[in-house]
C-alpha cells in the first residue's frame, strides 16, 4: 500500500496535492455538518462543499492516473492538469467563502458582490471544460500499450465532457425561477431546497439536472473500472471483443446521460418516470444488451486468435 501511495504521489504533483487538500477539506465540511446547525436552500449549509470537495477527490485522482499512462511526457497535458488545479482552487475558495458568509454560491445574483462571485465560478468552469478537452486530446492522440485501456480513458474523458455540458440547463434564461437575485436552478418544475434523496439531495417531487450531470461526470472512473472488470476475463475474451464490449457501453452511457437529463427537463424526479420514459429506458436497455450479446456470440477466444 505504501508502494501504491508513494507512486500516486508522482503521478501529477500538482493534482496529488489538490486531491490531498480536497481531502482534508473534506473532512472539515464534514465536521461542519455535525457542528454547525445552520440550512440553507433547504440542506445543511455544508453538504454542498463537502460534496464537491469529494468529487474533486475523486476527479482529480482519476485524472492524474490517466496522464500517468501517457508513454511519454506531454508538457501540454501537464499544464491543462495544473490548469484544472487552479480553477478547482477558485471553485472551492468560492464555495467554503459563501458558506461562512451563510449565503448560497451557486445563482446568487442577490448583491453585486454574490454576482461576481457566481460569475467567476462559470467563467472558471469553461476553463475547466477546456483544459480537460486539451488532455482529452493529448491521451487519445498518444497511442497507449493497452488498446484496451486507451479504449476506456478516451470513453471516460468524452463522456466527462457529456456529463458537463448536461449541466448547461441549469443557468439558461429559461431555468431562471421567479425569484429576485437567482439567476438559474438545478431543480425543473419545483423550486430548489425542497424534498430530496438523502444525501445526494435530488429532487423527489420534481426534476433534478444534477442527476444526468453527475452519472456523465463519473464516467472517468466508470469507464476503465469497466475495463479492468473485462480484464478479469482476458483468458475467454479476446483484446478485439472486450474493445467492442467498452464500446457499446460506452454509447449506452452516453445515451443514459441525456436520458437522465431529459427526464429532468420534463420536470419528473429520478424514482417517478412516466410511461414514455421508462419506454425509452426500456429501448435503451434491450438495445445494449443485444450489442452485447451479439459481441458475444461473435467472439474469438485468445489462444484460437493467436493461431489466426
Amino acid at each position: 500500500m505504501t508502494t501504491v501511495l508513494h507512486r500516486a504521489a508522482h503521478w501529477h504533483r500538482p493534482l496529488m496535492l489538490f486531491v490531498s487538500t480536497m481531502a482534508v477539506l473534506a473532512v472539515v465540511c464534514a465536521v461542519g455538518l455535525a457542528a454547525d446547525p445552520r440550512v440553507l436552500t433547504g440542506v445543511p449549509i455544508w453538504l454542498k462543499p463537502l460534496k464537491f470537495s469529494l468529487s474533486f477527490v475523486v476527479y482529480g485522482a482519476t485524472l492524474a492516473w490517466m496522464l500517468s499512462l501517457l508513454p511519454r511526457r506531454s508538457r501540454v497535458a501537464e499544464w491543462a492538469g495544473t490548469v484544472v488545479v487552479a480553477v478547482g482552487l477558485v471553485e472551492m475558495t468560492v464555495i467554503v467563502g459563501q458558506v461562512l458568509r451563510g449565503r448560497t454560491s451557486h445563482y446568487n445574483e442577490s448583491t453585486p458582490f454574490d454576482a461576481a462571485l457566481w460569475q467567476l465560478m462559470g467563467a472558471a468552469i469553461m476553463v475547466l471544460f477546456a483544459a480537460h478537452l486539451v488532455i482529452g486530446i493529448v491521451l487519445v492522440r498518444q497511442p497507449l500499450a493497452d488498446r484496451v485501456a486507451r479504449c476506456a480513458v478516451g470513453f471516460g474523458l468524452g463522456l466527462t465532457l457529456l456529463g458537463m455540458l448536461v449541466a448547461v440547463p441549469m443557468v439558461l434564461p429559461g431555468q431562471a425561477p421567479d425569484v429576485e437575485g437567482i439567476a438559474g436552478a438545478h431543480s425543473v418544475g419545483v423550486p430548489d431546497g425542497g424534498p430530496g434523496l438523502p444525501l445526494l439531495g435530488w429532487s423527489t417531487t420534481g426534476g433534478d439536472l444534477r442527476i444526468g450531470h453527475f452519472v456523465g461526470l463519473h464516467a472517468l472512473q466508470a469507464m476503465p473500472i469497466l475495463a479492468l472488470l473485462l480484464h478479469r476475463w482476458a483468458d475467454r475474451l479476446d483484446e478485439r471483443t472486450r474493445l467492442r464490449l467498452l464500446a457499446v457501453a460506452g454509447v449506452a452511457y452516453g445515451v443514459f446521460t441525456v436520458l437522465l437529463t431529459w427526464q429532468a427537463l420534463r420536470g419528473q424526479p429520478l424514482l417517478g418516470p412516466d410511461a414514455l420514459t421508462l419506454a425509452a429506458l426500456a429501448v435503451l436497455l434491450v438495445a445494449t444488451a443485444t450489442a452485447a450479446g451479439a459481441t458475444l456470440a461473435r467472439r474469438r477466444r485468445p489462444d484460437l486468435a493467436l493461431v489466426a
